[in-house]
């Protein structure tokens, strides 16, 4: 539907129509014939019907009242008439009469009456007063004064104090001030004029946003402490059993009547066992995991870490120790897949204990559960230990205090707009808060709990789904429950001023090259490194010759050490410990270069342990000084391969990224691994050779005296280039 068409219908003349909206809306259409939204004409119609109850309404008021005047003049008439018939003259005070018979206010009601349907009858003179009144806003009325910036432009403040925006610029004419709608005012002047229209307006305290952030911020009197739920996250080796698991809790609250029962809807699941929630983050892999970290929301109590006990401790099973370690939250093990011949949980014991993870039974300090998600055994018991873990946790938070929570995720819905699954973390968040989380501010409409029911709050450790936001905050980011409008748009203003400058000063993580001068300046204690190789042997070699090097100045602390590629969870991880990524003989995927250059992550790789290990070396010494560096050119995929005579394989290749150069460099990656690594012996564009292929083009590429070559590889060009020592 258009402009024109709704105005049509609603009986209005379009430029009225559109100012109106633009007044009481805050709608701006560029012309008549631009299109509406469904809720901007939900919103419209909404808006004439309110107004055209309320003037039936005060139609209705005015007719009795009317009927009432009317009456006492009859009333008066006779009793004047009466006063007639025995000598008294009967006109002499009929107008002072009325006048005291008559309340001021129906006078008015009867005169605005008048002015709407003018063709009753002549208006009055005395009207005239009527064109124009002063409104004098009571000084005892804190809503009556209305907050007024430093500087304003002339149609803002209009529309604040609610008056014609014409009538303010003949009021600022008065005053010998000749501004446009769009011209800025001091506050005096706005001052000015606004007591000329009756208005009481302020200028309101300057406030920054740490001081918002304090008034969110503060701590919580012991006595208001409660017991929470525990908030905890499944993690482990694809195909262990996750989501099985999570299956199988659903079922055994099910079966054991508990209400509540366990549901996907949010990003979090709720499970009731024994009376008492448990929330279970629906997320749990470790990307995500590790970026809600990286953002400083810690969102987890526990973490169950699930192993097959048929297959043993794997290289995701050691990423997500790892994080769960790096996050400081005590682990529980799961010791899935029992119900399988070879279950062996001896042997996962053991690996595990080779991870830092000591079985209770062997004298360490973690809780370690022979389950079955198929068969459910041990479910109850998992469930239990969670609890006990809970409790030794001693997990408190104050329900009494404005919410603060994190966000899950974000979407947009159809019919709901922006939403956001939010975890409450500590105070009770209610359905009609006015809430901010970064940027982003609103005031919630609907709030639904993990089983889609609408839901009016949600204590700690309970997730809902909130609607009415303004955009889409971030995973990760905390979300604030703030006392009205006007502060959670402050604070989320604040916020995105602050995030502006910090990417015009962006602080850089550490880095190798600047290694030494960050230990003297700042006292750096501890370097964390992330180790990946080709092979797990190597793993142990480099890991400990690096843990070697730790003096007194620095610590060198291997925070994660896996086989293969370096990827994406890897540079998440650096960013959240603020770590260097050590590779040798692998290689960054594409989304890795891209998620390090975003976060200013450093990562170095290698062919030849030893170099790694001497530029460490240097580097705390502050000796590091590299003379060549190494620049990648581009990457393609192979796409095909051709046994050409005399020539021997050659990729039909397609250009990624960046370019190929023929005189360049070149590696041969499968799955981020390097297999060979030599020198182009041929390129081509169709029948012709060629200098170099542009990202995005198709070419065919041999590889020196290298034949090894299949489809699904990654082949990537670079060159060396001297570095002057400064």
């Amino acid at each position: 539907m258009r402009v024109y068409e709704i105005a049509k219908e609603l009986g209005k003349q379009t430029t009225a129509f559109r100012e109106l909206l633009e007044k009481e809306l805050d709608l701006t259409f560029p012309s008549h014939m631009s299109a509406l939204k469904d809720s901007d004409v939900k919103l419209i119609r909404e808006y004439f019907v309110e107004q055209t109850n309320k003037k039936s309404d005060k139609k209705e008021t005015n007719k009795k009242e009317k009927q009432k005047v009317n009456k006492t003049e009859k009333h008066n008439s006779r009793h004047e008439e009466q006063e007639d018939n025995v000598g008294h003259k009967p006109h002499m005070n009929k107008k002072k009469k009325e006048k005291q018979h008559v309340p001021p206010n129906i006078v008015e009601a009867s005169a605005e009456e008048e002015r709407e349907t003018p063709k009753r009858g002549k208006k009055k003179k005395p009207q005239k007063k009527q064109d124009k009144p002063v409104e004098k806003a009571p000084e005892d009325d804190l809503d009556s004064i209305i907050e007024i910036p430093a500087e304003i432009t002339v149609g803002d403040f209009a529309k604040a104090i609610h008056k014609n925006s014409m009538d303010v610029i003949t009021e600022l004419i008065k005053m010998g001030i000749m501004a446009g709608l769009n011209e800025s005012i001091t506050f005096d002047t706005a001052s000015t004029v606004a007591e000329k229209f009756g208005v009481l307006i302020t200028e309101p305290e300057e406030s920054n946003e740490d001081e918002i952030f304090e008034s969110l911020i503060f701590d919580d009197d012991p006595k208001d402490l409660a017991s929470r739920p525990p908030v905890v996250t499944v993690m482990g080796h694809v195909d262990h059993g996750k989501t099985s698991l999570l299956d199988a809790i659903r079922e055994t609250a099910v079966t054991r009547g508990e209400a509540g029962g366990i549901t996907q809807h949010i990003g979090a699941s709720v499970a009731i066992v024994d009376g008492q929630p448990i929330t279970f983050i629906d997320t749990p892999g470790h990307e995500a995991f590790t970026q809600m970290r990286s953002r400083g929301a810690q969102t987890t109590d526990i973490v169950i870490l699930v192993v097959a006990a048929d297959d043993g401790v794997m290289p995701q099973t050691i990423e997500a120790i790892n994080h769960s370690k790096a996050a400081g939250v005590p682990i529980v093990v799961a010791i899935n897949k029992m119900d399988r011949p070879g279950a062996d949980p001896n042997r996962v014991m053991t690996e595990l204990a080779e991870q830092g993870l000591v079985p209770e039974e062997w004298g360490g300090d973690v809780i370690m559960i022979p389950i079955s998600a198929k068969t459910h055994q041990g479910i109850e018991d998992l469930l239990q230990m969670v609890i006990m873990v809970a409790e030794m946790e001693e997990l408190k938070a104050n329900p009494k205090r404005p919410a603060i929570g994190v966000v899950l995720e974000s979407q947009i819905e159809r019919g709901r707009g922006a939403t956001a699954s939010v975890l409450v973390q500590t105070g009770t968040l209610y359905d009609k808060d006015y809430v901010v989380s970064g940027q982003v501010s609103g005031h919630i409409r609907a709030m639904f709990d993990s089983h889609g029911k609408k839901v009016h709050k949600a204590g700690p450790s309970v997730p809902v789904k909130i609607t009415g936001l303004s955009d889409l905050p971030e995973a990760g980011d905390a979300i604030y429950a703030v006392s009205n409008e006007k502060a959670a748009r402050s604070f989320a203003e604040k916020v995105a001023q602050r995030n502006r400058d910090e990417r015009l000063n962006k602080t850089t993580h550490i880095s190798l090259d600047d290694l030494h001068m960050q230990i003297s300046e700042d006292g750096l204690k501890e370097l964390n490194l992330i180790v990946k190789t080709d092979v797990k042997g190597t793993i142990d070699a480099l890991a400990g010759s690096l843990a070697k090097l730790s003096n007194d100045e620095v610590k060198v602390n291997i925070i994660h050490g896996a086989v293969g590629g370096i990827s994406e969870s890897d540079v998440m991880l650096a960013t959240a410990s603020n770590a260097i990524i050590i590779g040798f003989n692998v290689r960054p995927n594409q989304g890795a270069i891209r998620q390090a250059e975003r976060d200013e992550i450093d990562i170095r790789t290698y062919r030849v342990i030893y170099d790694a290990i001497e530029d460490i070396e240097q580097a705390i010494k502050g000796m590091l000084s590299p003379t060549i560096k190494e620049e990648v050119l581009g990457r393609c995929e192979v796409r095909d391969t051709f046994k050409v005579p005399n020539a021997g394989t050659v990729a039909g290749i397609y250009v990624t990224s960046g370019k190929i150069v023929r005189n360049a460099g070149v590696r041969l990656l499968r799955n981020d691994v390097v297999i060979h690594e030599g020198t182009i012996s041929s390129l081509r564009r169709f029948k012709d050779d060629v200098k170099e292929i542009a990202s995005g083009f198709e070419g065919g590429l041999g590889i020196d005296r290298y034949n090894d070559v299949k489809v699904g590889d990654s082949i990537e060009c670079f060159h060396e280039v001297e570095v002057p020592v400064e």
